[in-house]
């Protein structure tokens, strides 16, 4: 059974910077895409940033530019840079695995909050 683990999340300053890490376990890391999605308090949950089992990377347009998504396949983990973070970028952030052969074997990680404050 896939487990993911976030963690990083946390209290920051307008401009200031966090990474978030999800470790994952219980199956093959390399053959799954990963992404980062959020959910802001009444919101849908959105894609945030995604990268495949090859290296490609998308970003949603309002965070181009700011964060960078990374993957380690030697240490089963995900990751995401998120520099110059701004008062919308608060939210929960859920590290997310799809099978690359099979989409419907997906998993998400229980979520960590990050809160933009000054």
């Amino acid at each position: 059974q896939v487990q993911l683990v976030e963690s990083g999340g946390g209290l920051v300053q307008p401009g200031g910077s966090l990474r978030l890490s999800c470790v994952f376990s219980g199956s093959i890391f390399r053959v799954y895409n990963m992404g980062w999605y959020r959910q802001h308090p009444g919101k849908q949950r959105e894609l945030v940033a995604g990268i495949t089992i090859g290296g490609t990377t998308n970003y949603v347009d309002s965070v181009k530019g700011r964060f960078t998504i990374s993957r380690d396949n030697a240490k089963n983990t995900v990751y995401l840079q998120m520099n110059n973070l701004e008062l919308d970028d608060t939210a929960v952030y859920y590290c997310n695995a799809k099978h690359v052969l099979a989409a419907v074997n997906e998993y998400w990680g229980q979520g960590t909050q990050v809160t933009v404050s000054s």
